[in-house]
């Protein structure tokens, strides 16, 4: 680094960092401005962006739908997270963490607020009896690696991601460090899928609809631009099942929901309806 950089004895924020992305954050919590959240007709109402984590409960919803369970349609509502969307009064009440995705569920006598991606899938794998193994060592196998999602994306995202792409300045010990990790990451899913269909087992669960949006993405070099500098296509059992999740239908209609970047047709701003997806492609 060129400068070295001297913390102060008490931090202050006294403006944005920088970078793609630098004014999402602040170091408060609650509403900045009133603004109440629409609602449609059907029981679940799903407030997101197609972020990978948005993308998995997106997918989630168009996967059950896709097994004829009606009861998960859904209206999908556009949370601008660029706007500052998430730091509305409504959006607040069901997340009081501001951060996409979120979920109210009013098919309850007292309507369920839902937050945080692998607690949203979690419910609605349990809600419908679908994507959760129900002997006991599937279903530790499949948590196991949800819980695995859950922590192991930030060091993607927040870490590589950020430090490779969004940041107002390039830095190798930042960069290296999460490259590093990052790497270690894609080997352990390589090495997991050597001897599975996919990631829990032989069956396709919460725990893929999961990882697909994050490091399905990265392995096809759809993420950061960073598919050369990782050197994705070692990963060849990663590939493989990538290749399988991306071409079911609910994958690929969910990872069009509440798009807004890319050609037209391969976005779906706001869902309410299967005919959204009329004269669609997948993006």
């Amino acid at each position: 680094m060129s400068d070295v950089y001297t913390p102060p004895a008490i931090w202050h924020w006294d403006e944005p960092s920088g970078g793609a992305w630098a004014n999402l954050n602040r170091p408060t919590a609650g509403a900045t401005h009133e603004k109440p959240l629409p609602r449609g007709e059907h029981n679940l109402q799903l407030y997101s962006l197609a972020t990978p984590n948005g993308v998995k409960v997106t997918v989630m919803l168009e996967e059950l739908l896709e097994l004829g369970i009606a009861e998960a349609e859904y209206d999908a509502w556009l949370i601008n997270i660029g706007e500052g969307d998430q730091f509305g009064s409504g959006f607040v009440e069901v997340n009081p963490n501001s951060k996409i995705p979120a979920l109210l569920d009013y098919s309850v006598e007292q309507p369920l607020r839902l937050f945080e991606s692998g607690s949203i899938l979690f419910y609605l794998a349990e809600k419908f009896s679908a994507f959760l193994p129900t002997d006991a060592a599937g279903r530790a196998e499949c948590m196991n690696w949800l819980m695995w999602q859950m922590g192991s994306a930030p060091f993607l995202g927040g870490g590589f991601g950020h430090f490779y792409t969004y940041a107002p300045e390039r830095y190798k010990y930042p960069i290296n460090r999460y490259a590093l990790e990052v790497k270690r990451q894609l080997d352990v899913l390589d090495k997991q899928l050597a001897c599975r269909e996919f990631i829990a087992g032989d069956q396709y669960t919460i725990a893929d609809i999961a990882i697909a949006p994050w490091y399905g993405r990265l392995q096809a070099g759809e993420a950061y631009d960073a598919g050369e500098f990782l050197q994705v296509q070692e990963y060849r059992n990663l590939a493989r099942w990538r290749e399988t999740v991306f071409a079911r239908p609910g994958y690929q209609r969910g990872q069009m929901v509440n798009k807004t970047s890319g050609p037209e047709e391969t976005r779906v701003i706001e869902r309410h309806s299967a005919a959204d997806f009329e004269g669609k492609v997948k993006g």
